[in-house]
């Protein structure tokens, strides 16, 4: 049995951690480009943990100049084979309050500024989506979330929107008639990159305010924001505490197919392909490849 390597994303402190050892700041290259920073490497409960400051230490980076595919071909090249997502959202719902995680399972994705594929001229392949997130990981946060005592919400679709700038009160009202649960800048193409990478992937949505459909979003001071973030990263890191342990029992390959998405994806014939591309590829689809 071959242990897992947990690949964490979110905000600077999220790798603030009691119990985490043998920890090392390390830049992992990628033929994609520069990741957002070096990679903090560590173990926890036995088990490896690779964390990646989303936007840079100090938040350098906005959401659109991220560059997804050089963070997740970074991250599997690293070993990775879970990944845990966090990241800050708006909610459209009211009972999912500041404070609220949503474990999410369903996007739908309104940015129009990023590459969202490893593939293309050269090297085509279709992955299937449809179940976009992790349903193990899933029960991992949602069990994890109960046991701190972490007012969660199992399910629910983020609306993935370009920014920087936040919505428009029309744009708010139309993706709450469509049934958004929360909306945020960073999970696409995250989650889509990571499906074509063969890495289980699952996200938490930590909410922060109420996105401007709310009669008293204009009232909402900064120090009120400012305190929720505090208080959400201070239950991001107990709750990545408490998952890690949780995923180390996994003997085979994920039962959802995560580990085995490219099977049956690539399109191009095996004569057409480009052999720059492929190398370029030889991480995210070497096990298809060859």
């Amino acid at each position: 049995m071959v242990l897992p390597v947990i690949g964490v994303i979110g905000g600077s402190g999220l790798y603030d951690i009691s119990g985490l050892t043998n920890t090392r700041w390390e830049r992992v290259d990628s033929p994609f480009g520069e990741t957002s920073d070096e990679f903090l490497f560590g173990e926890l409960d036995g088990l490896r943990l690779v964390f990646l400051p989303r936007h840079g230490r100090g938040h350098k980076i906005p959401p659109t100049e991220l560059n997804y595919r050089a963070n997740i071909d970074a991250l599997k090249r690293a070993g990775v084979t879970e990944i845990l997502s966090l990241s800050a959202c708006g909610s459209f719902k009211e009972d999912l309050d500041p404070g609220t995680f949503v474990i999410v399972d369903q996007f739908i994705d309104r940015t129009f500024a990023r590459v969202k594929s490893f593939f293309g001229t050269g090297l085509v392949a279709h992955v299937g989506f449809g179940h976009p997130v992790c349903s193990r990981l899933g029960d991992a946060l949602e069990a994890g979330c109960t046991a701190l005592g972490i007012k969660a919400v199992r399910g629910g679709t983020y609306l993935a929107m370009e920014g920087p700038q936040f919505s428009t009160l029309a744009e708010s009202k139309l993706y709450r008639s469509w049934g958004c649960d929360v909306i945020g800048m960073t999970n696409m193409p995250e989650a889509k990159l990571a499906r074509e990478a063969e890495m289980c992937y699952a996200t938490v949505a930590m909410v922060t305010d109420y996105d401007c459909w709310h009669p008293d979003h204009d009232h909402v001071t900064v120090d009120a924001i400012i305190k929720v973030l505090m208080d959400n990263a201070e239950k991001a890191r107990a709750l990545v505490k408490n998952v890690v342990p949780r995923l180390a029992d996994r003997k085979d390959l994920c039962h959802q197919g995560c580990h085995e998405a490219l099977d049956n994806a690539l399109i191009t014939a095996p004569d057409a392909r480009d052999p720059v591309m492929a190398e370029k590829l030889s991480a995210v689809a070497g096990r298809v490849l060859g």
